[in-house]
């Protein structure tokens, strides 16, 4: 295993002092605990907290800003954050307007965030949680009860985000999550696998020409695997899938996000970009805004997915809205 780190026990708390070096302008570490917080805590408005494994970066850090989270919790590499990190975070961020919860559809996550949400609700702090599963790919998998949370979580952060600068109370902002998770799918393949630190091998094989259709970020299976084809044939057929689960018709809107996994070159996923908004104009998509680069990625897995959001006026709006993140400057 050939690795960037000291140790890999070490790896959580030495990115997290990183990333708070970096970007002191947008978040601070809480002392204590695995969690960032926004520099300077947003007064009079509903708090966003998000998390997870850690592996999945920019996700969630990277995230916490100005029209996105208020905070971010990080568990162990792929592994959930216990409920007494997420129960920290929750209290250093709540000012009084309730927290909302974004929680992506792992056994692990949805467990420990409503515990800690009880927690929370002992000390009089109001929580309310939504689920992300916008993987298209299988409905059960090896850590799910349901769809899997992959990067169309992004999508939940940042329209969530912005309604709630605008002031809205804690229903409305709840109400937004759950419409955008509502219209919001991704389907996904790999290339290669990744390794965990604490592993110290790959977390799956595949042969030098083989890839997998519908992998998850943390390496569960997909729907199978196949010999690799075009990015052209195989932009078409994860798009396909996406569109079939939930239809868009000619004249509607919608916002794409290239997802890459870590190890994909930009190039690569521009060129997927090139199919991807190529069929949605021969069907008469309109897209709105493009999003391509590593936003939920998996380690050094090389792959990507793709993400559509169908969008009304409202949903539009939102995400159009300014957005100030160390990751997403260009919202």
């Amino acid at each position: 295993m050939k690795k960037i780190i000291n140790v890999p026990e070490q790896v959580v708390e030495d990115m997290l002092q990183g990333i708070a070096a970096a970007h002191p302008q947008y978040v601070k570490r809480l002392e204590g605990a695995n969690v960032l917080v926004r520099a300077q805590k947003a007064p009079n408005k509903v708090a966003l907290v998000s998390g997870g494994g850690s592996g999945h970066e920019p996700a969630h850090g990277g995230f916490v800003g100005k029209g996105m989270l208020d905070g971010a919790v990080a568990g162990a590499v792929f592994t959930s954050p216990t409920p007494d990190q997420v129960y920290e975070a929750v209290k250093a961020v709540d000012n009084g307007s309730g927290v909302l919860l974004i929680i992506k559809n792992y056994t692990g996550d949805v467990m420990n965030f409503e515990m800690a949400a009880e927690m929370a609700a002992a000390d009089g702090i109001t929580v309310e949680r939504v689920t992300v599963n916008d993987d298209v790919a299988v409905e059960n998998s090896t850590w799910t009860i349901g769809r899997r949370g992959i990067a169309g979580t992004i999508f939940v952060h940042k329209l969530a985000g912005a309604k709630a600068e605008t002031g809205a109370d804690l229903s409305e902002v709840k109400r937004i999550a759950e419409k955008t998770i509502q219209n919001v799918r991704s389907f996904g393949m790999a290339l290669s696998p990744c390794t965990v630190p604490a592993a110290g091998k790959p977390s799956f094989t595949l042969a030098e020409n083989e890839v997998e259709i519908g992998m998850g970020i943390h390496g569960e299976p997909g729907t199978h695997r196949e010999i690799i084809r075009t990015a052209d044939e195989t932009a078409a057929t994860l798009l396909d899938k996406i569109l079939a689960d939930m239809p868009v018709a000619a004249g509607e809107e919608v916002a794409v996000l290239i997802n890459g996994l870590g190890a994909t070159p930009a190039m690569e996923l521009y060129i997927v970009n090139n199919k991807v908004a190529s069929l949605l104009k021969a069907k008469g998509i309109h897209t709105v805004k493009t999003f391509v680069g590593n936003y939920m990625t998996s380690l050094e897995m090389a792959g990507f997915s793709i993400t559509l959001l169908k969008l009304d006026s409202e949903l539009k709006d939102l995400l159009l809205a300014p957005a100030d993140t160390p990751a997403l400057v260009q919202f």
